[in-house]
């Protein structure tokens, strides 16, 4: 298996990376530009940019900013509001995994900014109902909130008549490297359906055996090219314009706004995605039977590239969080009605035999369990193209829990939040 000789990504990443002729896979190559790329001159572009949205008559809203209780948000609405100076209408999907500390921060983003939000929170029925359909078709639980988080934002701009949607990170550009930032891409329905959402549009959910109907989908529809067309929608996304470092991002965002982090299964990150009970959790552990690896792989790479971790540390890390069971399975389960056993007949349905097989006992194993065994061999080779740290430690945060009387183990629908 190919292995970056800089960051610790494979050829089995599902975004189609590749390797040039030392070895670096295109997201590392990209990467580099965040060293290279004159920033001030790409947030002047950003504010010019902006500014053609801006709402002279004061009746309606400059542009929409997706957000969570977690990943990024406050950054991006700190940027928006308080550096671009744009008056930001918020929309946020209910992704029904909500933690306590999720809800905790999206109304502590409320009350600190000062901002309008809008909700989506689809029937819990419906939800389970589409779950149990992805789950099936493609060994996805977390379909409907990838789908929702992306489209509540443009139906809600279709709507209200608000062009502009502003985004953090483009997945393709930091991960893969599929564009470079000067290609300043922009959020199309295509590069949704092909990577956000693995090829299935709401539409194509519809199926008698599951029992999804028409109705069951509306929310989840995307808007008619026409009507798109008609309001000049675009989604731009921050990482073009701004060097991107999600780790100094949220921790000058605690500093500021008191953004609060919590401890992951499946991850060493704090920071990012800490409002949801599955992310690193369930739905990290299906991406590591699907892919053959999981979130702790994306953050390693990640910190690698920006010089505060060094490889090996970062196979260490791998090594340790790769194999974690998740914590909140049984939960999960009962939320949505099935067995333990009936989840693994699914999920091994969608299990690679690229990266698994029955062994004589008919029993799963990995074809190959130590991705790192040639290191050794490849030190030459990975030397050469090794970036100089420029931290001594990579440390994540862990904030004071604001709520220490109450036991965060489950889902929370809807909830007014806890402000202190």
């Amino acid at each position: 298996m190919k292995i970056c000789s800089r960051c610790l990504y494979s050829e089995l990443h599902p975004l189609n990376i590749t390797f040039d002729e030392e070895g670096v896979c295109s997201g590392c190559r990209i990467h580099e530009e965040k060293d290279l790329l004159d920033w001030n001159a790409r947030f002047q572009k950003l504010k010019q940019i902006t500014e053609n949205y801006r709402n002279q008559s004061g009746n309606n809203y400059d542009c929409i900013v997706p957000v969570s209780g977690a990943r990024d948000s406050y950054f991006i609405v700190h940027t928006v509001k308080n550096v671009l100076g744009l008056n930001p209408l918020l929309v946020t999907y209910n992704k029904h995994y909500n933690t306590d500390l999720g809800i905790r921060n999206l109304a502590n983003l409320r009350i600190k900014f000062n901002l309008d939000i809008m909700t989506l929170t689809v029937s819990p029925e419906t939800v389970k109902k589409i779950t149990r359909g992805t789950l099936r078709k493609m060994g996805s639980i977390y379909w409907h909130c990838i789908a929702g988080q992306t489209v509540y934002p443009v139906q809600v701009a279709v709507k209200f008549k608000i062009p502009l949607i502003i985004w953090g990170a483009h997945q393709g550009i930091d991960q893969v490297g599929m564009f470079s930032h000067l290609n300043e891409v922009e959020m199309t329905r295509k590069y949704r359906k092909e990577h956000d959402l693995m090829g299935f549009e709401a539409e194509d959910l519809i199926d008698e055996f599951d029992g999804i109907e028409e109705s069951d989908i509306v929310q989840f529809r995307y808007p008619h090219d026409k009507e798109i067309e008609r309001i000049g929608v675009r989604g731009i996304y921050l990482n073009n314009y701004i060097r991107w470092d999600s780790k100094a991002q949220h921790e000058k965002m605690i500093e500021l706004y008191d953004y609060e982090t919590g401890e992951q299964t499946r991850t060493f990150d704090t920071y990012n995605d800490v409002d949801c009970f599955n992310y690193s959790d369930v739905h990290d552990y299906i991406k590591f039977i699907k892919h053959g690896y999981g979130k702790v792989t994306d953050h390693v790479c990640r910190e690698i590239r920006l010089r505060r971790l060094s490889r090996e540390d970062g196979i260490k890390l791998i090594k340790e969080y790769s194999i974690k069971e998740p914590k909140n399975l049984n939960q999960f389960l009962n939320w949505i009605g099935m067995t333990k056993n009936g989840f693994k007949f699914i999920l091994d349905q969608h299990r690679s035999p690229k990266i698994w097989f029955r062994n004589e006992n008919w029993e799963w194993e990995l074809k190959n369990p130590d991705p790192f065994q040639n290191e050794n061999r490849r030190k030459s080779e990975v030397d050469q193209v090794r970036l100089a740290l420029v931290e001594n430690e990579c440390k994540f945060r862990h904030t004071p829990n604001k709520r220490t009387d109450f036991q965060d183990e489950k889902y929370i629908l809807i909830g007014k939040g806890y402000y202190q």
